[in-house]
């Protein structure tokens, strides 16, 4: 676990993180970019909706990441198309899952690695979260998780003392953006802004969307 650490979360950069509500569920995400230690970009949305009823946000190679949002989107639709019905939330996780799986067993110079949340309502209303690991493997949250994103220490240590079973929506956004607050105050690969969704069977609504401005305060304890 101590090398699964240091391969992927050490390295990925970012605050994800999922919640499970008992009317819906949370899909969160900071907005810092990161290549190495230097800051790339300051406002990368990372949570994104990728078509009607589908919400991902991924950690890990950035390219990966935003292939995965354009490969799903194209194929689901195309299930969609073909089958004449709306794939299920869980079917959408394991095709992120199979392209996971696939991208890191073909032979190339640079092997695939990103992980992924992937929340969604289906057609009868009822909303879900899943987790698609690095290597592709899927499975179902019942309650929350951060993926193998950077500032999961910092996420998952909050939202074990905090979550309880029965949370509304309203408590799962002001969780959401409080777990998100305390990574990007320690996680270096984490900041700059927040991303929140709701996904419930009235919809998806992008209902937080703030951004960090440096301001530069003085001192009063050395003035």
């Amino acid at each position: 676990m101590d090398e699964e650490l240091k391969n992927h979360v050490l390295k990925s950069g970012t605050s994800i993180l999922g919640i499970v509500c008992k009317d819906g569920v949370i899909m969160a995400a900071d907005r810092r970019s990161t290549a190495g230690n230097l800051v790339y970009s300051k406002n990368v949305q990372k949570a994104v909706q990728i078509n009607d009823y589908i919400v991902t946000s991924g950690t890990g190679m950035a390219s990966d990441i935003e292939m995965v949002k354009k490969l799903a989107a194209a194929e689901l639709k195309l299930k969609e198309l073909k089958s004449k019905e709306r794939p299920t939330v869980k079917e959408a996780a394991n095709l992120i899952g199979m392209l996971a799986y696939r991208g890191i067993r073909q032979p190339t110079m640079i092997p695939f690695i990103a992980g992924t949340l992937v929340a969604g309502y289906n057609e009868e209303g009822i909303a879900e979260l899943y987790s698609v690991e690095p290597a592709g493997s899927v499975s179902k949250v019942e309650d929350f998780d951060a993926n193998f994103s950077s500032g999961m220490p910092f996420i998952l240590g909050l939202l074990e003392r905090n979550y309880k079973k029965d949370l509304s929506v309203k408590e799962g956004v002001e969780l959401a953006i409080e777990a998100l607050k305390a990574s990007t105050q320690r996680d270096i690969g984490s900041g700059n802004g927040i991303d929140v969704f709701t996904i419930t069977k009235d919809g998806i609504k992008h209902i937080v969307k703030q951004r960090i401005e440096p301001d530069y305060k003085e001192d009063k304890k050395n003035s």
